[in-house]
């Protein structure tokens, strides 16, 4: 089981606002600031839910290439609400919600492009 994940975005500042953004629909949000003066090199944020940490991104040089991130949702609306904050916010759509029965019979995803390109997804399980 994964505890985190973390990677360095190409703007702080643009990447944090769509984060904060993006995830709190899914009552994800931003947990602590570790910030340059304390690292002695780059900054740090970490999201998630009241002592659990899970989603990190830092300042430095961005990472080339892509990344997946799923995210659990509680419900279908909560995926409606996260595609359409994080397009708000300034993702890019990558795949509108809805079924996608080829990975199994309930599996409701949206997909979005965070600043960075990055493909950001949240998913819900449940039968309904």
């Amino acid at each position: 089981m994964l505890d985190h994940i973390g990677f360095p975005v190409g703007d702080f500042a643009r990447a944090a606002a769509f984060y904060d953004a993006a995830l709190a629909p899914l009552g994800i949000t931003r947990q602590m600031a570790v910030t340059v003066e304390m690292t002695g090199k780059e900054a740090h944020l970490g999201y998630g839910t009241p002592g659990s940490l899970f989603f990190w991104i830092s300042s430095g040089e961005a990472i080339s290439g892509s990344l997946h991130v799923a995210f659990a949702a509680e419900s279908r609306e909560r995926v409606d609400a996260f595609h359409a904050a994080a397009i708000a916010a300034g993702g890019r759509d990558n795949g509108a919600p809805g079924l996608r029965p080829h990975y199994h019979e309930h599996y409701y995803g949206a997909f979005v492009l965070d600043p960075d390109g990055h493909n950001i997804e949240a998913v819900c399980h449940a039968a309904v």
